[in-house]
């Protein structure tokens, strides 16, 4: 199993190598204290907590062995916002490789990993959908495109603001690896859930309560009786003014600051009127992003995450006394309005 594989789970290359293996998962996960069924719950866990899939397990099998289990324990704990943040964890944290793996070429021999755009397109069917263009960019067959942009959040991703050139849609080498990463997300949310056999299953139940243990934590507070901007952590502070001087937030600080101010109870004209009320543009951004987060019982389905994934981001700045005492955003908010009281 190559370094690839365990990289880039989801690869057809990795499912083949998973079955020229012949692994049994009933047998796997009936094994004690299996390291790979572990790492599956830190995947999962991780995924509801940070939205990323937590830090690699350094056996490239183990690695590899962990996304099928945790595909299994979505499966069995069998709720749509479980389902929905492991694809997106598992495509955030696919991207960042990408751009890691794409960008260092002169590493790529160490690491073991062989990764080229070309690639990419090749894994996801895109090879007749994408064309290089003369400049160095790309352009897109409107289909895919309009598919694969769907659930993007930015407006910007919207057709009427792009040009549309014989049925194809120019993009940047960025915007390719945008797309690109919602093609992972598309592939990793197919077929989830799904139903598990009965001998799999009898093995985890230990496992699908620790998943159902973090889906119920109570520890995060998310109710609260007033919207005080002047206690915001300093992260989400430093993301606001970024944000009114017209920063070019990249899109998790984007989801960062707007799952923040949805969950402390902002609603969307408030987040604009405190942003940015004269912007129309960053005014539809907020308006969109804010109603995305909400479910339909008017609850925010993704809350911020962690400070660990803040500083990860490089998005963790300007930290204070209080910043020493706690491990999340909305833990902080909880104490400076305690202390304000």
């Amino acid at each position: 199993m190559e370094r690839l594989h365990a990289r880039y789970p989801f690869f057809t290359a990795a499912r083949d190598a998973v079955d020229a293996a012949a692994v049994d998962l009933a047998e796997l996960v009936a094994q004690p204290d299996e390291p790979a069924v572990d790492r599956a719950v830190d995947r999962v866990t991780t995924a509801l907590t940070d939205h990323t899939t937590g830090r690699p397990h350094r056996d490239a099998r183990t690695e590899l062995l962990s996304y099928p289990v945790a595909r299994v324990l979505v499966s069995l704990v069998d709720d749509a916002v479980v389902t929905r943040t492991y694809a997106i964890a598992e495509a955030t944290t696919a991207h960042e490789r990408v751009l890691s793996d794409l960008d260092g070429d002169d590493l790529k021999s160490t690491r073991g990993v062989d990764l080229s755009i070309d690639r990419l397109l090749d894994e996801f069917d895109l090879v007749d959908d994408v064309e290089e263009t003369a400049a160095g960019g790309y352009r897109v067959a409107v289909a895919r495109y309009l598919q694969l942009s769907s659930d993007l959040d930015d407006p910007d991703w919207r057709l009427p603001r792009r040009s549309l050139t014989d049925g194809f849609v120019p993009v940047t080498r960025g915007e390719l690896l945008a797309l690109l990463r919602a093609a992972i997300e598309e592939r990793v949310a197919a077929g989830l859930p799904f139903t598990v056999p009965d001998g799999i299953a009898a093995h985890l139940d230990d496992e699908v309560a620790q998943v159902e243990d973090v889906l119920s934590d109570p520890v995060l507070p998310t109710s609260f009786d007033e919207v005080r901007p002047e206690s915001f952590p300093p992260c989400m502070t430093a993301l606001l003014e970024r944000a009114r001087d017209g920063a070019d937030l990249p899109d998790h600080s984007w989801f960062s600051l707007l799952s923040f101010c949805a969950t402390v109870g902002m609603s969307a004209e408030e987040a604009v009127a405190t942003v940015d009320p004269d912007d129309p543009v960053v005014a539809e951004r907020i308006e969109y992003g804010i109603g995305k987060l909400a479910t339909a019982d008017g609850d925010v389905a993704y809350p911020p995450v962690s400070c660990a994934t803040m500083e990860n981001y490089g998005d963790c700045v300007n930290k204070d006394d209080v910043c020493a005492t706690i491990s999340h955003p909305l833990s902080y908010y909880e104490t400076r309005l305690a202390d304000g009281d």
